[in-house]
């Protein structure tokens, strides 16, 4: 979503730059948005930084330890059939 108007803000004592409000509105940054700042040859790019740092199938197994065999598809599909019933009645 590229905007063709081009803004100027201006970088204060404290070295804050403020971002229009319009720009601000449009990519749901709020106040305590975090942002990477990266340094290029023209110039400087911000880009919103992850929520959630990323992670990889390897960094997450094991993580759950079960005891018992493995479940079928169908007997999880079944589960979670029968505890939405449960929530439903409640």
């Amino acid at each position: 979503m590229a905007s063709s108007l081009k803004q100027t803000t201006t970088l204060s004592t404290k070295g804050q730059v403020i971002l229009p409000k319009a720009l601000r509105e449009r990519r749901n940054w709020g106040p305590g948005a975090q942002f990477l700042v990266e340094e290029a040859e023209d110039g400087v790019f911000l880009r919103a930084a992850p929520r959630f740092p990323v992670t990889s199938a390897q960094d997450v197994f094991g993580m759950l330890k079960v005891s018992g065999p493995a479940k079928t598809i169908e007997e999880m599909d079944a589960a979670i059939a029968a505890e939405a019933r449960r929530h439903a009645c409640d």
